[in-house]
């Protein structure tokens, strides 16, 4: 891992905003396609760069269109996520990490805390400023449907993990 540089401090997350990289990592990593889709059978209509909310099969848009939604939805559903569930102060960097994995999980996985007498969960991790350990956690987001290990969830985990660390 990465040092911090001597001017760099961690904050709290009420006063973090979103970062352009964090915005185009998550573009990058969704991909674009102008018309609706279903991208696995029994998923729900999906557009642009992974929007979701109010998509009809038949529906259509632009990349700027997309993008311009993309940063609207990440900062007011899933940064926000973040910001309500996280209480431990982090670096900037740690922040687009989960926000990228938020966007990916959702938001209510992403806050699950762990039952009473179970292993910490990811947000377990966080708030009790075990940042080593949360960064490395993110990469057991690595399961599709029944459960089956993805290759692309794993590359994408992997950059998640390296961006934490802040080695990205």
């Amino acid at each position: 891992m990465i040092k911090p540089s001597t001017t760099q401090v961690r904050s709290a997350v009420a006063v973090m905003a979103l970062a352009a990289s964090t915005l185009v990592g998550i573009a990058a990593h969704e991909g674009y396609k102008g018309e609706a889709y279903i991208p696995v059978p029994g998923d729900v209509p999906t557009i642009g760069y992974g929007t979701t909310a109010g998509v009809k099969m038949g529906d259509k848009t632009t990349p700027v269109r997309s993008l311009q939604t993309l940063l609207m939805e990440i900062d007011s559903v899933y940064a926000q996520g973040v910001r309500r569930c996280v209480t431990a102060p982090l670096y900037q960097h740690e922040f687009g990490a989960y926000v990228s994995l938020a966007y990916n999980v959702g938001v209510p996985t992403f806050c699950r805390k762990a039952l009473p007498g179970k292993p910490p969960n990811l947000i377990d991790l966080i708030n009790a400023e075990r940042y080593a350990e949360a960064c490395e956690r993110i990469e057991a987001f690595k399961y599709g449907p029944g459960r089956k290990v993805l290759p692309g969830l794993v590359k994408r985990r992997a950059e998640e993990r390296a961006i934490c660390e802040g080695r990205a």
